[in-house]
């Protein structure tokens, strides 16, 4: 099988499913709306004076003078608030938690030039500065704040956890260790040599933009699909490119969404969030992963690292971008139960 690196496309799997675009099996509803919970969108600051936006949601029978214990939640790699992470705060909002969900710093309505640059250590950043928000919310307990990312932002919000122990639980779902993935791609597929050849192009794609040039992208997901798309693409290109999960924020290009910069995906290769996790301990910590995910060597990986507590929650029969938004599917029902018994 051809070998391809996730820095320029996504790596190799032997996960097998349909091509048909927008499978809306299994209650897939990425844009979907809770009637009992409100929503409001806000904007604070990170650390860098770069400015966040999220989308706040507070339970049915909100009380302002009650302290809710809230939740975190970044949504994929190379995606907005609108994919994903809206609709996971939306379930968790209605088991009673006050949640956000974030735009990543150079994605979505945040701020950050140049658009869609990879900085590991500023997403990190992200989830902080959500908590320096919510923990200042006169509604939220700031003892009783977790933190959920989906995808890459499950790497991300692992980075953030091990120096901001204001997190006070931490969950993953269909985690990417956006490290690995750029250094090794999946099932390392991809050798020194071509790591080092990846590098060499973005060097060179650095004298461009120095000169001048418009910021390159590429690797995200595929804009077309043809006779040798990779089974991998077609799972992103399903959710990403169909109006299944389509979103282009205003402003940008739909040629553009989910796709880093060339010259700033490199950064990924210096990015080990899984040294040191088990220094969350004793925080708790819980990886959601479909069993055949095509990304599941990841939360087995941060599992086996990761200090007690913590638990390996494998969703039967659900691939990776299936955790995305197929509502029958994901297990609400177990986030909410972690986060209600780990933030009492």
């Amino acid at each position: 099988m051809k070998k391809i690196s996730l820095a320029l496309a996504l790596a190799i799997s032997t996960v097998s499913f349909s091509s048909l675009a927008q499978d809306m099996s299994h209650g897939a509803d990425n844009f979907y709306k809770s009637r009992d919970v409100a929503q409001q969108k806000v904007s604070f600051n990170n650390q860098y004076r770069m400015k966040i936006v999220g989308n706040l949601f507070t339970p049915k029978n909100f009380d302002p003078k009650r302290h809710y214990a809230a939740i975190v939640v970044g949504h994929p790699m190379g995606a907005v608030k609108e994919q994903s992470s809206s609709l996971y705060a939306q379930k968790l909002a209605e088991q009673g938690f006050v949640t956000l969900a974030i735009d990543q710093s150079f994605w979505g309505e945040s701020e950050g030039e140049p658009r869609n640059a990879v900085a590991p250590d500023i997403y990190a950043e992200a989830f902080s500065a959500a908590v320096d928000f919510l923990g200042t919310r006169p509604f939220v307990d700031r003892e009783r704040i977790g933190a959920l990312g989906i995808c890459g932002s499950g790497s991300f919000v692992i980075s953030a956890g091990k120096i901001d122990p204001r997190m006070k639980a931490i969950a993953t779902v269909s985690m990417y260790d956006m490290g690995a993935a750029n250094r090794d791609a999946l099932n390392h597929s991809l050798s020194v040599a071509q790591r080092k050849q990846i590098i060499a192009q973005a060097a060179q794609q650095r004298y461009a933009e120095f000169n001048g040039a418009e910021p390159a992208v590429a690797g995200g997901t595929d804009l077309k699909l043809t006779a040798d798309t990779h089974p991998i693409q077609r799972e992103f290109y399903d959710f990403y490119r169909t109006p299944r999960g389509e979103f282009t924020p205003a402003g940008a290009s739909d040629q553009r969404t989910t796709k880093p910069t060339v010259t700033s995906n490199v950064k990924f290769m210096n990015f080990y969030p899984f040294n040191d996790i088990e220094t969350i301990s004793p925080r708790p910590m819980l990886f959601i992963s479909g069993d055949q995910a095509h990304s599941k060597e990841f939360s087995e990986a941060a599992y086996k690292q990761a200090g007690q507590p913590k638990e390996l929650y494998w969703v039967k029969n659900a691939g990776h971008v299936d955790l995305y938004d197929r509502t029958d599917l994901i297990p609400f029902t177990k986030l909410g139960s972690f986060f209600q018994s780990s933030l009492k």
